[in-house]
């Protein structure tokens, strides 16, 4: 798929409400990830972190998306999400306000993402939280992984999008 449109062309809220400009991200390996708080992959959050941790030197970047659109599992507010990260799983990478993943009112990063990199069975709509997508440094999909692909199992891949 050519495209000229890649990730760093979007603009999104943070978890505190300010504007972020995708394009600071530029050069940098992203793993993006639809989070949430009351989800059996919840946990993931700690081996998120460790990623983000071990490899953010090198210019990886985790940036996590909670939402609410999967049996409503992230029925909190930003001040309750951030909390609950922070205290939880002592959560440092950066997130992000509530956003929809599916459906109309998908955020236009999202449907840039299912469009980049389609699902099992080439579905394109996100089937449930912990969905990854690895972004390479130009700003395009490497790969999508399904909430059942714990976090250290992607190492490998970041590496080597980091050497990319």
């Amino acid at each position: 798929m050519t495209t000229t449109e890649t990730a760093f062309d979007f603009t999104v809220r943070s978890i505190d409400g300010s504007e972020v400009d995708f394009s600071a991200y530029k050069g940098k390996v992203l793993l993006i990830v639809n989070v949430a708080s009351r989800c059996g992959f919840t946990p993931q959050y700690k081996g998120l972190e460790a990623l983000y941790r071990k490899f953010s030197t090198r210019g990886f970047h985790v940036l996590g998306f909670p939402c609410n659109q999967f049996a409503l599992q992230e029925p909190g507010d930003e001040n309750e999400i951030r909390n609950f990260c922070s205290l939880k799983y002592d959560v440092t990478f950066p997130l992000f306000s509530k956003i929809n993943v599916n459906g109309p009112d998908a955020h236009p990063l999202y449907v840039f993402l299912k469009n980049q990199e389609r699902g099992i069975f080439g579905t394109k709509s996100i089937k449930w939280n912990f969905t990854k997508f690895l972004v390479g440094k130009d700003g395009q999909v490497i790969r999508r992984y399904g909430p059942n692909t714990p976090p250290d199992k992607l190492e490998e891949d970041i590496i080597a999008a980091l050497e990319m």
